[in-house]
């Protein structure tokens, strides 16, 4: 399969479903996604995305040596919605690494603080810090504070009911 080809082919479903089922466990099949995932242009990067969150949902640990260039990739200025919401979605489900935690922390944070950024981001920031808030019980002040903010500037349905969440959680 020539996977970018694919990748550019059609943005559905269906095909990242499919170019997903191809990566299997398959780790150089998982290298090359990571290689269009991190290095591509934009439309590649963005399509890449989901299909990177739908192999590691079945194959986390294909993930283990990428995961500092997959953190570093939301740092990026102008990264694509649909990397920080993918990204997210794995990392909400994942144990990340201690080495990674500052970075992970500092990206979300920023998400929450921004007042454009997207719910689905948002929403999977806040479970994420609430994840590493077990370990960091510091950093729980910080985010009740940012998800009071988002609940009185921004109250969509779904900041909302993960606002509920992530505030019980912390407690």
């Amino acid at each position: 399969m020539d996977l970018r080809s694919e990748i550019l082919a059609e943005h559905s479903r269906e095909q990242s479903l499919r170019i997903a089922k191809w990566i299997g466990s398959h780790a150089g099949r998982f290298d090359q996604l990571m290689q269009l995932f991190l290095q591509d242009e934009y439309r590649v990067v963005q399509r890449s995305a989901w299909v990177v969150r739908l192999v590691a949902d079945n194959h986390p640990a294909l993930l283990a040596p990428h995961l500092p260039d997959i953190v570093g990739s939301m740092e990026n200025e102008g990264v694509p919605v649909a990397v920080k919401r993918n990204v997210l979605g794995v990392l909400q489900n994942l144990s990340i690494p201690e080495s990674l935690h500052g970075s992970v922390m500092n990206s979300c944070f920023a998400f929450l603080e921004d007042p454009l950024e997207t719910v689905a981001v948002k929403s999977f920031s806040m479970t994420v810090l609430a994840n590493l808030a077990k370990d960091y019980p510091e950093i729980k002040n910080e985010i009740r504070l940012l998800i009071e903010d988002q609940l009185e500037n921004n109250p969509t349905p779904g900041i909302c009911s993960k606002a509920r969440k992530v505030l019980k959680e912390i407690q």
